[in-house]
């Protein structure tokens, strides 16, 4: 971490800004077509929640304590040394948050609608993408010029490409990674200081797997069970769950959730407008904030046959209260549609259930025998 805030001083100091973001709903071409570093700031650790809870309610979900935390705390790089902080209105307990945050940083607030389903919705967020995009251009002092915001895209789109190419080789059995170093290459996403560097990390990472699965190997023996990941976004540092089902034996083939593949499934269209298409991109991101959500569902019909998954598990942070009922909706759908074992499991960032979560995997997975 020290070597992180040393980085970024050497890049502030450069005159780089930093943009700091809480959720994939925030549009990073606008970001990277302004010139500007952008930085996940969604927080995964359970040391800063004690700082957060000095302020917020014990019972918020610990994401957003986590994320408070290092914000008063000065403890994450990123914060610290972010000109501007994105924000947006995906759930109460974060606006709230980014109404305390905006007495001490920078904050601009995207207000997201409740639905994708509707061509008023896509309006709505349209207006919000070109509101962004002249806020930004005002405080960096910048122009977002048609040419920066067309390489952006094309970027962030070969990006897309290779990490749906990196999870695709999960359909592989035996699987050529484990579920828990994928998350880290997926992680990793969320701190790229140089993108063209990071697009050739991820090309010979996929070489050295692609070499991995013609020779025959695995993280994991042939046939072990297959399990999709969903629900809430899990980090390093509360990645427990996903920890607790590969030394139970069972491979984690897929992460459907906002740390893992669920942004990075569709490209920005390059044949229409480009706000245009990058608001229809981002407002169709199936998170649970909105309501109905028919692409996770059907989604995950689709994942279940491509992966050849053996059952799905559904995590569900405490106090996240959109993912814990549409775990409900869930659960019934997959029933209804591809009936697989389906495992809720409702939890926070401290180790003291694990052993009870280990129990509760051992039985599902026993489940499949």
């Amino acid at each position: 971490m020290a070597d992180t805030f040393e980085l970024l001083r050497q890049v502030k100091e450069q005159g780089r800004k930093v943009v700091g973001v809480y959720c994939n709903f925030a549009p990073q071409e606008l970001i990277l077509a302004a010139g500007a570093l952008g930085f996940s700031l969604c927080a995964t650790k359970e040391e800063p929640i004690a700082d957060g809870e000095k302020t917020l309610p014990r019972n918020f979900c610990p994401l957003i304590k986590s994320s408070y935390g290092f914000a008063v705390t000065d403890k994450c790089p990123f914060f610290l040394y972010s000109d501007i902080v994105i924000g947006e209105t995906t759930c109460d307990g974060k606006k709230k948050m980014f109404e305390l945050m905006s007495g001490f940083k920078t904050v601009y607030v995207m207000r997201l609608p409740s639905s994708y389903t509707d061509s008023d919705s896509l309006a709505i967020w349209l207006k919000e993408i070109v509101k962004l995009k002249e806020y930004l251009e005002t405080q960096l002092g910048v122009e977002i010029t048609k040419e920066n915001l067309d390489k952006a895209i094309a970027t962030l789109n070969v990006e897309r490409k290779m990490l749906k190419e990196l999870a695709g080789l999960m359909k592989n059995d035996p699987v050529p990674i484990s579920g828990q170093d994928m998350l880290k290459l997926m992680w990793g996403r969320n701190f790229v200081f140089d993108r063209d560097e990071f697009i050739e990390q991820l090309q010979l990472v996929i070489a050295d797997l692609n070499e991995t699965v013609a020779a025959g190997q695995g993280a994991f023996p042939k046939g072990a069970k297959r399990i999709i990941v969903t629900g809430v976004p899990t980090g390093i540092g509360s990645e427990k769950v996903i920890k607790i089902i590969e030394d139970c034996g069972a491979a984690v083939v897929y992460l459907d959730n906002c740390s893992g593949m669920k942004s990075y499934e569709t490209l920005v269209e390059t044949d229409k407008p480009a706000l245009e298409a990058i608001a229809e991109k981002y407002l169709n991101i199936p998170c649970s904030c909105m309501s109905p959500n028919p692409t996770r569902m059907q989604r995950m019909v689709e994942l279940i046959d491509e992966y050849s998954a053996d059952g799905v598990v559904d995590i569900t942070w405490i106090g996240c209260h959109t993912y814990n009922v549409e775990s409900r909706v869930l659960k019934s759908f997959l029933k209804a549609n591809k009936d697989v074992p389906f495992l809720q499991i409702e939890t926070d960032y401290s180790q003291g259930d694990s052993e009870q979560i280990k129990s509760r995997v051992q039985a599902f997975l026993e489940m499949m025998l």
